[in-house]
């Protein structure tokens, strides 16, 4: 069992998406700052949050319910990375990256949900 959240490679490695989402929105247009900067932000700091969120509730049915608040976080930002994309301000190699490393995340939140869940059961 960890210590902290911060021990868990599944927050380690959102936190980490959260910096690098963070540092290309720095270059983007200042017109979009209170609008998809502003969202796609968020959107990516919430995935990290909510595993923190869920490994501080005590019961398993309301961590669950947090891992599924970041897991919707994760599509979330999916969504608004295709967007950039799609309108220019990210350069495919660099989504490719970002959409591989969100496939990760999701994935592994999926696997602490199915543990969650047969502890659970139990």
């Amino acid at each position: 069992m960890y210590k902290s959240f911060k021990e868990m490679p599944v927050w380690k490695k959102a936190m980490e998406m959260a910096v690098a989402v963070f540092n290309l929105t720095e270059k983007l247009p200042k017109k979009e700052d209170y609008g998809f900067t502003s969202q796609v932000r968020r959107s990516a700091l919430s995935v990290s949050a909510n595993i923190a969120e869920a490994y501080g509730r005590q019961h398993a049915c309301d961590k669950i319910n947090f891992y599924y608040f970041s897991r919707g976080s994760v599509t979330e930002t999916q969504s608004h990375l295709e967007y950039a994309k799609q309108v220019g301000y990210l350069a495919p190699e660099f989504f490719i990256r970002l959409d591989s490393d969100l496939e990760e995340i999701y994935s592994a939140l999926n696997k602490v949900i199915i543990a969650l869940q047969k502890g659970a059961e139990h």
